[in-house]
Formats: C-alpha cells, structure tokens, sequence
C-alpha cells in the first residue's frame, strides 16, 4: 500500500465502532483487510497484510485490559495503535511504554484515527490530544517525562552504533525501537527543546541529566 492509502487490522467487540471505523477508513482509502474482537485476527492471513493493527484494549470481558494481547503485537513487529474509551494517564503511558505506536480514546474520533493510521504506516510518530495531555501531565519545565523503557531505549542507542543492535539488546523489533526515539524527539520538541539529530539528542539528555558522560 502507498503511504496515503494503507491497510488496516481492526480488534474491537463492539459492532458500532468496527462499522463506523470500516466507514471511515473506506472514505479515507484505506483498506481493512480483517476486523473482529479477538486479537487473534490480527494473526490471520488477511490480518498480516495489514499495514497497522488498531486494539481496542477491553474485549468481551469489560474488566480485562488486554495488555497480552499488545505486548504480543509489539513483539511481533506490528505497529499498533490502542483506540479505547479509557482516558486516564496512567493507560496512555503504559501503552506507549509497551510499545505502541499511539494511544487514542473513542472521542477523538475519525480525523485523528484516520491521520494515526497514516503516520504509523509511516513509523512516523503522532500524537493526538489526549497523549499529548497524558505525556505533559504534571511537567513544570521543560524537562519531558521519559518512561522506564524510553530511558532504556535511548541509552541503548547512545551506547550502540545503529538501531537493529538496540533492539536485539532490548529484545525489541527495530520499528519499535525507531518509534521510542521518535517519541522522545516529540516530547522535546513539544518541550521547546526540539533535537533532530542524534548529537542533539545525546545534548538534551546529558543536560537533563537522563544520562551522565561515563554511560557514553
């Protein structure tokens, strides 16, 4: 598929929501080439031809937040974005530090879902309002709020020459490595602090004091 038009796996067990997202991707030309409420149809033959995988993360059982289901994604290579009713901080954080690609509530509705699948067909980052306030929550400077694993991640990448040996020493697909950088990139730039390139990021983090001389 081209960048514009790709394809998509959607996991959702509501019939309103896969009808509505199957709508809105055919007017945005984007295929869906397998949709359902087990995760598992991501795995089927129509499934892995889809570009992007979108999860809702509560599936039949209302009280089970599906999280195996992403880490299994995630480990597979996939780029997933979570698409749920949950909005509270706590989720968007674990989503993205499990690896996805973003995290979007059902409010934020067609324009940005439509915009998230295109950019993760991409490994471009995006962020929609509702990350956005989860990843700037509580932050008085303008020093960004990494995650565990984003920290993990970005030293690994200092320390290594390219991106496939970091993610064989994280035990990450390479994709998801690129996608960790990127969103460390988005919340400095977010931050006023923007750094394109590698040198400037290892500044921002030396500067943060995320990292110190002697772990380089």
């Amino acid at each position: 598929m081209s960048p514009l038009n790709p394809s998509v796996a959607i996991v959702d067990d509501h019939p309103v929501v896969l009808a509505g997202a199957r709508a809105w991707f055919q007017a945005a030309g984007i295929t869906v080439t397998a949709a359902g409420n087990d995760p598992r149809i991501a795995t089927t033959p129509e499934g892995l031809r889809a570009d992007v995988v979108v999860l809702d993360l509560q599936l039949t059982d209302r009280h089970t937040v599906a999280w195996d289901a992403l880490a299994e994604l995630v480990a597979a290579g996939r780029r997933v974005i979570v698409y749920t009713m949950r909005e509270d901080r706590e989720t968007a954080l674990r989503c993205l530090d499990a690896g996805c690609a973003t995290f979007l509530t059902k409010a934020e509705g067609e324009e940005h879902l439509v915009a998230a699948v295109r950019a993760a067909a991409q490994d471009l980052p995006y962020v929609p309002p509702a990350l956005a306030g989860a990843m700037s929550a509580n932050e008085a400077s303008d020093r960004p709020r990494l995650t565990e694993r984003e920290q993990e991640v970005l030293l690994a990448w200092f320390q290594c020459e390219s991106k496939q040996l970091v993610a064989a020493r994280c035990h990450l697909s390479p994709r998801t490595v690129e996608g960790y950088i990127d969103r460390v990139r988005v919340r400095y730039a977010r931050a006023g602090r923007p750094a394109s390139t590698k040198a400037a990021l290892v500044a921002r983090a030396l500067q943060d004091g995320l990292i110190q001389l002697d772990d380089l």
